[in-house]
Formats: C-alpha cells, structure tokens, sequence
C-alpha cells in the first residue's frame, strides 16, 4: 500500500485511490489469482511495475498525462 498512498500524494485528485481486500464486494467480480493487484481505469498494472515506486511513477505520469 505504501507505493499506491504515495501515488494519491503525488498525484492528487488525478487519482482516486481504492483499497479493497482480495474478498471484498469490489473486488469478487475480477477473479484476481493474488493477495496484490492494481488496477487503474479497470485495466490491471503488472506488479513489477506497481509495487515499484519509480516505475509506477513513471506509468502513471503517461497515463494520467502530467
């Protein structure tokens, strides 16, 4: 969670930053096959790149057009 909170700080409200456990409502209808999973726009990051501070930086900076 660490790199996703530091994310929403960077970010601000170009973000909107969701913290759901794996057997929560929201996240029952993805089938997500591990306990850490991404997804930004419904589309699901690849976790060396989320849980890596700088990548996901750098992902989110094209993304979110910053």
């Amino acid at each position: 969670m660490g790199v996703a909170e530091d994310m929403k700080k960077l970010f601000g409200e170009k973000l909107e930053l969701n913290i759901y456990r794996t057997d929560s409502e929201q996240a029952l209808k993805y089938d997500f096959k591990s306990s850490t999973n991404v997804l930004l726009d419904q589309e699901l990051i690849p976790l060396e790149i989320a849980t890596d501070k700088s990548r996901m930086k750098d992902f989110l900076s094209k993304k979110l057009s910053v």
